[in-house]
């Protein structure tokens, strides 16, 4: 096909870039508009992409260049008010950052305003196109690992960065099986108070239609992953089976062991390697309503509720029901039963990190 589709980014700092620039990349996009806040960085971007439309205001900006594509990645805080305006800018398509949103309540909000618009939308869970990633899903799917029967994910960053991540790929791992329930446990608040607030540390377990059981950690209680250096991708995720498990380490490769021997290979989070499959899929699924996005919205909202219900049960106590069926706040509800409890670190880079984020609290608080 010879049509370019039409693309607004708005936000501008280093994931809006990513995007922009593999947008532009892309034969099939035209990155018609941009918008940040800030005019000197806006300034800096559309100088690194062709001749487009800037300025500091997104609905002004979408409607006049009326997309085909709203794409948006800036603070969690702005969700609902973006989908808006992709909506009503008559984009075919919305893209976004992770979190779906930061509370059950906005989530059901987004929810309700796409599936009324029709429009499609997808969120950036692209790790999952590094190659360390898709070859763990290649080990399952060649039946090595025998009856799945875990999948478990564990990540050093808070719940806003790093749990949608680390669901999402469980999920897939697990063939999308749909939650019937979770129950989990939240200590220490000093990250509620962060742009993407959050408890210091969230555990808890996932029950799966399929019988699967999922185990996930996240923040200053996860473990540590030492075949990473980076703190920030001390991410893992896996899956064990009657015959072996397999693995994969944002930042460290992959490894599995079968019935057949002990395997192992390379692969690191790459936005350069990771960015182009993610935007061409959202090519092919505007040219054909079959070809349905990896990272489609419906998708990322299941895992969303995940993370959503892993807060009610923290807070509440026992497992919450999946899908949910009520709306809430739960980081207020977070903060109100967090108040004064503080998380014990499970490694010195952990304390370092999230000991001083209480502390901080504490300080603005005295």
């Amino acid at each position: 096909m010879n049509y370019k589709y039409r693309v607004v980014v708005v936000g501008m700092g280093k994931r809006g870039m990513h995007h922009a620039l593999a947008f532009q990349t892309n034969g099939r996009f035209e990155v018609a508009g941009i918008c940040d806040i800030d005019p000197v960085r806006l300034d800096a971007a559309a100088a690194r992409l062709s001749d487009c439309v800037k300025g500091t205001d997104a609905l002004q900006v979408a409607s006049v260049i009326k997309p085909d594509v709203f794409c948006f990645c800036t603070l969690p805080n702005l969700r609902s008010e973006m989908i808006r305006i992709g909506i009503e800018c008559g984009a075919r398509l919305i893209a976004f950052e992770k979190p779906v949103a930061l509370n059950s309540r906005e989530g059901m909000k987004i929810r309700k305003m796409l599936t009324a618009s029709s429009v499609k939308a997808v969120v950036s869970h692209q790790q999952r196109y590094g190659e360390h990633y898709r070859k763990v899903r290649e080990i399952i799917d060649s039946g090595a690992l025998g009856r799945v029967h875990t999948v478990y994910g564990t990540a050093t960053a808070w719940m806003m960065h790093n749990l949608s991540h680390l669901i999402d790929y469980m999920r897939w791992y697990n063939g999308n099986a749909e939650a019937c329930w979770v129950m989990g446990q939240a200590a220490g608040g000093g990250k509620l108070s962060d742009l993407h607030p959050s408890p210091d540390y969230i555990a808890g377990f996932i029950h799966f239609a399929n019988d699967v059981r999922g185990v996930v950690e996240c923040g200053a209680g996860a473990p540590d992953v030492p075949e990473v250096d980076y703190w920030w991708r001390k991410c893992r995720i896996g899956v064990q089976g009657t015959d072996g498990f397999a693995e994969v380490l944002t930042a460290g490769g992959w490894r599995a062991a079968t019935k057949t021997g002990a395997m192992s290979g390379g692969g690191c989070m790459n936005y350069d390697l990771d960015m182009p499959p993610y935007i061409q899929d959202i090519a092919d699924w505007l040219d054909d309503d079959q070809k349905v996005h990896p990272c489609n919205f419906e998708s990322a909202y299941a895992g969303f509720e995940i993370m959503m219900a892993l807060c009610r049960s923290a807070v509440d106590g026992g497992q919450v029901v999946l899908p949910l069926s009520d709306a809430a706040d739960e980081i207020e509800l977070l903060r109100a039963y967090l108040a004064g409890r503080k998380v014990l670190p499970s490694t010195p880079a952990n304390a370092k990190e999230y000991l001083r984020a209480e502390a901080n609290v504490v300080g603005a608080a005295s």
